[in-house]
């Protein structure tokens, strides 16, 4: 296949960088798709991004995406921005194009691509969201852009969230309060953005029975792919809820990234099929 990646690197900058999959992800839908092209990890080292980015041409880069500490670094480095980049001031792709650099940001986009997947319509309905950090922010903001009716954001310090509630239909409330219960009793989606429960995070909920005030046809979102079934998903199955893991939204948003690289639509479904034969092995560890 004829492409403008043919002969050229792919990349993701972090610190750390070694537990990343998007190596892994991105390497898969390269190979499928038959380009001669090369994703790798590079260590930027936390605070060195802005010196590190000039010469990420040299390193015959036609982009790169970013992870943790870099992603607001970025976002007044680059040449163009995105209006989700913008809006989120995060940037998690970068495309280099003769030497000028753009910024995007895939994640809420791959958020609601895996919504969409799994049936469930975020217009018009009411969402309950638990944590107001970096998780949160493009989640939060891209359900207000797509036209959710109510958007409350449950967590431990309110004012935290105070910027997210500058969106139209966002607000936040104390988690455990009264305002939270109303919120979860009249939730059609929620969606935990918290890292409780994740593989190698000590926290986990104290209990779920907040799980108990959602609707019997309440999706339960839980953004967390490390381990694939979280407890909360298997306590929101118990109850009878729809449980959809963080799977979705990482592929997802890996897929919309490598658009951008190579400036074409993919095929959704088979870049999905291609990534999941190499990441489950990878996931249940095989």
């Amino acid at each position: 296949m004829e492409s403008i990646l043919n002969g050229r690197k792919l990349a993701v900058i972090g610190d750390p960088i070694e537990h990343s999959l998007s190596p892994l992800i991105q390497q898969a839908m390269l190979d499928e798709l038959g380009l001669n092209a090369a994703y790798e990890r590079i260590l930027v080292s936390a605070g060195s991004v802005a010196a590190w980015l000039p010469a990420a041409p040299d390193l015959n880069l036609a982009g790169f995406n970013a992870t943790m500490p870099h992603k607001t670094d970025l976002v007044p480095l680059m040449d163009t921005l995105s209006e989700d980049a913008r809006m989120y001031r995060s940037v998690n792709t970068v495309v280099i194009r003769e030497g000028r650099f753009h910024g995007h940001n895939t994640d809420g986009a791959g958020f609601l691509r895996s919504l969409h997947e799994e049936g469930i319509r975020p217009e018009g309905r009411r969402v309950a969201v638990y944590g107001a950090g970096g998780a949160a922010r493009a989640v939060v903001l891209k359900l207000a852009a797509e036209d959710a009716d109510c958007v409350t954001v449950c967590c431990r310090t309110p004012k935290k969230a105070e910027e997210l509630t500058r969106a139209p239909n966002v607000r936040a409330v104390e988690l455990g309060g009264q305002e939270a219960a109303c919120a979860l009793a009249e939730a059609e989606i929620f969606i935990n953005c918290t890292p409780l429960g994740m593989q190698g995070v000590p926290s986990q909920f104290a209990d779920f029975n907040f799980l108990d005030l959602l609707p019997a046809d309440t999706p339960v979102c839980d953004l967390i792919y490390r381990p694939l079934k979280t407890q909360l998903l298997k306590e929101a199955e118990k109850r009878g809820h729809l449980a959809v893991n963080g799977l979705g939204m990482l592929i997802h948003q890996a897929i919309l990234a490598l658009e951008l690289f190579a400036d074409m639509p993919l095929d959704a479904a088979l870049m999905k099929k291609a990534v999941m034969k190499r990441l489950l092995p990878a996931l249940e560890g095989k």
